[in-house]
């Protein structure tokens, strides 16, 4: 799909689910601003909601389109929006957004390459969503938090591929 019909699909989407979030960013190629786009993916930090017999908040958004994995409450959970088009939607915590927004944006290459190898060059690790050093969770509330906790001067999206 061409970026432009992606963006304007990925912001639709965005503006249905920001009611029920904290915090909600488009990702991934269009927000590195690549001429074709595969999937759209988000990242949200969801105000608290139900699933079930008595869905509410961001649920009663997400639940609507076919579901592909990932059950809610989840951490992630691919969906087929109407348009067509995969949405990939990842949930983050306050204390954790800068390093999934920053994954999430990739490329699948530069997150994989440069940033999660000079954080284990580095002694870092990665679980549930969060770098640690020796047991101690570290909190990356910014994309910048990242580059600097790295020793890396920010790139802007465009420029993150391998």
């Amino acid at each position: 799909m061409k970026f432009e019909e992606a963006l304007t699909i990925a912001e639709k989407v965005k503006e249905l689910l920001a009611p029920h979030c904290e915090r909600i960013e488009i990702a991934g190629s269009i927000r590195r601003k690549k001429p074709e786009v595969k999937d759209i993916e988000i990242v949200a930090i969801p105000k608290p909601y139900d699933v079930g017999l008595f869905e509410s908040g961001i649920a009663t958004v997400v639940n609507q389109w076919e579901k592909v994995k990932g059950e809610l409450p989840c951490k992630y959970t691919q969906r087929i929006l109407p348009e067509g088009i995969k949405l990939d939607l990842f949930f983050a915590e306050r204390d954790n957004w800068g390093l999934i927004y920053a994954l999430r944006t990739g490329s699948a290459d530069y997150s994989h390459h440069i940033l999660a190898s000079g954080w284990v060059f580095q002694g870092y690790r990665s679980e549930s969503g969060y770098l640690q050093i020796d047991g101690e969770r570290i909190v990356v509330r910014e994309e910048e938090d990242l580059f600097k906790l790295l020793h890396m001067p920010y790139l802007e999206p465009e420029k993150r591929n391998c």
